[in-house]
């Protein structure tokens, strides 16, 4: 008897030069993004530091695009507050300061995605990330640094194509009072190293 053996072969079709495991890969690299206030960038990293600011409509915000992609985006940043240096203050022993900042993450249609809160506290120059370039400062510094770090990851949902972030309000304690900040414009944290992780589309 001849014993006959059937061979199946499956193809799997895909686009010239990509493989199968490349195109159901997720991918993180820096999003591309719309700052309408920039700080600058860091003096020792070069990250680039960007206010946000107090506002209600999206299109004022801090706009980061989205790639196409399937299914949801996992946006990362480091959120900062926003501190205001003083050399002298800090001779004095009057410099801490105690801040709170609330920020939004929406959608270009103005809904809320996520929300983001960072609390940090000043006392001498070691509680700042780093000095930004740009000033006229000592060293060509600014006096406006970052202080505190927290790091922040949103889902994004798979139909958006960007998002916007926005200020909502800032809550200063100082030695001899406290303050609360909401006003329309108004810088009231940092964001830096902007990421996004997505999955491409077909």
């Amino acid at each position: 008897m001849t014993r006959l053996t059937a061979v199946v072969v499956v193809a799997v079709i895909v686009a010239p030069g990509i493989t199968v495991a490349q195109r159901n890969s997720m991918k993180t690299e820096p999003a591309e993004f719309q700052c309408p206030s920039v700080l600058g960038p860091g003096a020792t990293t070069m990250n680039l530091y960007c206010d946000v600011l107090t506002e209600r409509d999206p299109a004022k915000g801090i706009i980061i695009q989205l790639p196409p992609h399937s299914g949801v985006v996992t946006l990362s940043f480091n959120l900062h507050n926003r501190h205001t240096y003083s050399q002298e203050l800090v001779d004095a022993k009057r410099a801490y300061r105690q801040y709170t900042a609330t920020i939004g993450i929406l959608t270009a249609d103005n809904t809320l995605i996520s929300r983001a809160i960072i609390q940090s506290e000043f006392r001498t120059v070691a509680d700042l990330v780093e000095r930004v370039e740009g000033g006229a400062g000592p060293g060509g510094v600014k006096a406006v640094a970052p202080n505190g770090t927290q790091a922040i990851k949103v889902v994004i949902p798979p139909e958006e194509e960007s998002v916007s972030v926005l200020g909502e309000k800032l809550s200063v304690v100082r030695l001899e009072a406290s303050d609360n900040f909401s006003a329309m414009g108004r810088p009231v944290a940092i964001i830096s190293d902007i990421q996004i992780t997505y999955r491409p589309a077909p």
